[in-house]
């Protein structure tokens, strides 16, 4: 996933009230008006000009005029709270018709969502970017579709650089030169920031992994997380904290504690999204020209594979409303919907055609969606959300010494094949 209303158990009963549930539901309310129920992720903040919220009531409310025999009703809880509100309502089975923020695969295991084809037109469809299409399948049939994306690649401090008289790394060996460089500079800097906290851990080792040809999945799509690569590339990554080329205890950093500390000048270099870009500007610390945005060094090279993420829609068959969901996912996909959004919170669309747009109109989002078309993305796996809370909350501990990363990389792999 790429970000507190107030919605807790009296969203839940807004939601059942006004739409689908397991139980079943009116299809039509009086006067042939159909309301169908959106539930999304906030990327902003409840309760400002910036929240999702107001995104999408701007779209259902166009949607209306456009359409006025369907009602969209929207919803949005914070990234914050989002797991655990979201988990209490499909517990309780209270199932919104579209859900914007969750992959697909877990509900269309237990058979509750449309295939894509259902609920979007082939136009839409064959939109997409398709770099994540093998992402939204189940059995080889897609239930779901990006919205928003976002790929990484390594930030860098120009003016810490040009202190140490370093030149961007390409490789690992001159990232920890280089960070050994900053952090032998007056002033206490951070060479390299390594956040391995629980809030993205999996982001961060995964971007390692890459750059010695490892994955959380071998190419048959098997948990492979011990791989001699993998264990090489955290033994590595435990040397770069050991000599001090890193911020103290990577295992509770968190992104955004490391991306804030980036955008206030103190650190040499950060992996990040184009979503970092709003921090510095608000740290004020930095301007355009203090920062510079190059590919994930590897082993012995740049990535030339990175790493990129997204958030999905995904529609629930328990209301029965695949023709109101089909006209509104249609419509919520125009290429001004996908621009707005991304602009909004400085991510990247997942059409192509908003792609092209946005590449033409703002060349540092130009620099990443470049990367997005041979991008890395999570594994699919049944079981891949509780893999990703045991990665999330012990991966960290790998880098605590460079004996460590056997063990603890074993345990892991061991909980992923016990959980399948």
């Amino acid at each position: 996933m790429l970000a507190l209303s107030a919605l807790g158990v009296a969203g839940a009963m807004a939601l059942t009230a006004c739409g689908s549930s397991s139980s079943g539901s009116s299809k039509s309310a009086s006067g042939g008006v159909t309301t169908i129920n959106l539930l999304a992720a906030d990327y902003g903040t409840a309760g400002t000009s910036n929240s999702s919220q107001t995104y999408w009531q701007g779209i259902a409310d166009a949607f209306h005029k456009a359409n006025p025999s369907i009602i969209v009703h929207v919803q949005t809880i914070a990234w914050t709270d989002w797991q655990a509100k979201t988990t209490a309502m499909f517990q309780a089975k209270q199932y919104p018709d579209i859900l914007e923020g969750d992959a697909p695969q877990e509900f269309a295991a237990d058979n509750l969502l449309y295939p894509l084809s259902d609920v979007m037109s082939s136009t839409t469809v064959t939109n997409l970017i398709p770099v994540f299409e093998k992402q939204e399948e189940t059995n080889g049939v897609a239930y779901g579709a990006p919205f928003t994306t976002s790929a990484r690649a390594m930030f860098y401090n120009k003016k810490l650089f040009a202190q140490a008289k370093i030149q961007p790394p390409t490789t690992w060996a001159q990232l920890q030169s280089d960070a050994a460089a900053i952090k032998a500079l007056p002033g206490g800097n951070i060479g390299y920031d390594m956040p391995l906290g629980p809030e993205e851990a999996q982001g961060e080792s995964l971007m390692w992994m890459l750059g010695n040809d490892g994955n959380y999945t071998d190419g048959t799509g098997k948990y492979a997380i011990n791989s001699a690569n993998n264990i090489a590339t955290f033994q590595f990554m435990a040397g770069l904290v050991k000599a001090g080329d890193t911020e103290a205890g990577p295992a509770t950093q968190d992104r955004k504690v490391a991306w804030q500390d980036f955008a206030n000048g103190t650190v040499g270099m950060v992996g990040g999204s184009g979503a970092l870009i709003p921090i510095i500007q608000a740290a004020g610390k930095l301007q355009s020209a203090d920062y510079g945005v190059v590919a994930m060094p590897g082993k012995s090279a740049p990535l030339t594979s990175a790493l990129a993420v997204h958030d999905d829609i995904t529609a629930f068959k328990t209301g029965g409303h695949a023709a109101q969901i089909k006209a509104f996912l249609d419509f919520a996909y125009q290429d001004k919907y996908q621009e707005q959004f991304d602009n909004e919170y400085d991510l990247l669309p997942a059409t192509t055609s908003a792609s092209a747009a946005l590449s033409a109109s703002n060349p540092v989002d130009a620099g990443f969606l470049a990367a997005v078309p041979n991008a890395v993305q999570y594994p699919t796996n049944a079981n891949w959300t509780p893999v990703l809370a045991k990665i999330q909350n012990t991966i960290g501990a790998a880098v605590n010494s460079p004996s460590a990363a056997s063990g603890v990389l074993g345990q892991l792999q061991t909980f992923a094949n016990s959980s399948n």
